[in-house]
């Protein structure tokens, strides 16, 4: 689908909101996301920001922007009487809505350029193109190093859950190319690469047996293989860094490859990923509690699917429509068969894993919890909270929300410059560095 036709559908659909044709709506969600979304609470959820907002006056003209092969991003700015917002609706080729909220009136300008972090100075590192693996699912990334000639020690990044392309992008933010150039410039290598589910999506789509597995570990393995071959690069100082979804599936990367130095692990889930989705949209649901009640038939959804995956009858050939977000059951049974936190002790690496305070999606309470409770007294494992930090490890206060993604910002300066002195500091003999 092209950007006219893509602004055309969304056009579309403020028509139909503003007529209060919901169950329109409703019908070009993506399949997957129809039970999460019911008519209904789509008509409550507009209703509580008319209630907050006054009568939709007008929209603007779209901006449309890729954000995913197979999927556009729509930006269109509404106008209320007591305020203006802006809706974001991401549209597949098929025409499908694969996702639909509003946002401050800020997030309809386009997407301004990335600009370096003030700790990334471009005059201390260099960077080239790479493919990382072999064959029709290899994927391209990118290598930055410093540019004194020495030997370094190097990070392969991973990257959250979902179609993510080699620098996390979030709206105006790219977080891994924010680390990727701080590292560098503190005299550590970084390899960051798209993830399968980005650069292959159809293909993904249609292997009803893709795994945890085929999404990290083996391209993941591939990347520590090509790092290590690197002249410039310290092949026995080769750690793996994961955010996120990538956190998680890290020590799987260390225990399917032996030469992994480390593991450097921020926001890595532990509680299992389906429930950690049902928490989640419960915390989203408390921020407005106008819209509450018209969120708990999503979470009830939510709740069932996430049941079935626990469910011991649970095949890989249950339906994937009884499960979360539409995904095949192989992917779910690989999951839940996995325990991240024995796999790392299991592992034996050195482990810095890093938390942020405000984080929602990845909590202290939740999954912190259990990596401090199953590393305990473990020699070479160092976990740290950042009070002040999100999900993203963007600095703020207050209760954290997704608004906080959009507005431009860089990964915590901080954080950052942790994780170098903590690679220097395990990796004997690596340059010196400076982080400013």
């Amino acid at each position: 689908m092209n950007a006219r036709s893509a602004e055309a559908v969304a056009l579309e659909v403020v028509d139909l909101v503003m007529t209060g044709q919901f169950q329109q709506v409703h019908e070009r969600l993506a399949p997957p996301l129809r039970s999460l979304m019911p008519a209904g609470a789509i008509e409550s959820a507009w209703s509580a920001e008319v209630g907050k907002h006054g009568k939709l006056t007008c929209a603007g003209d779209p901006v449309s922007e890729p954000v995913a092969p197979g999927a556009a991003e729509v930006k269109i700015p509404l106008a209320f009487e007591h305020g203006d917002l802006t809706l974001i609706i991401t549209i597949t080729d098929a025409g499908w809505l694969a996702g639909i909220q509003l946002a401050p009136a800020s997030a309809a300008a386009p997407t301004a350029p990335w600009e370096p972090p003030p700790y990334a100075d471009p005059g201390r590192l260099h960077e080239r193109d790479v493919t990382v693996g072999a064959g029709p699912l290899a994927v391209p990334g990118t290598l930055t190093l410093p540019r004194e000639e020495a030997t370094h020690p190097a990070v392969v990044l991973l990257s959250g859950s979902g179609p993510h392309d080699r620098d996390e992008t979030a709206g105006r933010n790219k977080p891994f190319k924010d680390l990727a150039w701080g590292l560098a410039a503190a005299g550590v290598a970084a390899l960051r690469f798209d993830k399968v589910t980005f650069a292959h999506g159809e293909q993904v789509a249609a292997n009803p047996g893709f795994t945890l597995a085929d999404e990290y570990v083996t391209d993941a393995v591939a990347a520590v293989g090509l790092l290590r071959r690197q002249p410039g690069v310290d092949p026995h100082q080769v750690y793996v860094l994961g955010h996120s979804l990538g956190g998680t599936a890290a020590p799987r990367v260390a225990a399917a490859e032996p030469a992994v130095a480390g593991l450097v692990i921020l926001a890595g889930g532990t509680q299992p990923v389906h429930w950690a989705a049902v928490r989640q949209v419960r915390y989203l649901a408390s921020l407005n509690p106008a819209t509450a009640a018209a969120s708990q038939p999503a979470i009830d959804a939510l709740t069932r699917q996430a049941e079935a995956v626990d469910s011991l009858a649970l095949t890989a050939a249950s339906h994937a429509s009884d499960l979360l977000f539409g995904v095949p059951a192989p992917y779910w049974l690989d999951l839940r068969g996995y325990d991240p936190v024995a796999t790392a002790a299991a592992a034996g690496k050195p482990m810095l894993i890093l938390q942020g305070g405000r984080d929602y999606q990845v909590t202290v309470s939740d999954d912190l919890v259990r990596w401090s409770a199953g590393l305990a007294g473990r020699a070479g494992v160092t976990i740290e909270v950042f009070d002040a930090d999100n999900h993203l490890f963007f600095t703020g206060t207050g209760p954290s929300s997704p608004a906080e993604y959009e507005p431009a910002q860089h990964l915590d300066a901080a954080i950052v410059a942790r994780i170098a002195a903590w690679i220097r500091a395990a990796a004997p003999g690596a340059p010196g560095s400076r982080l400013e």
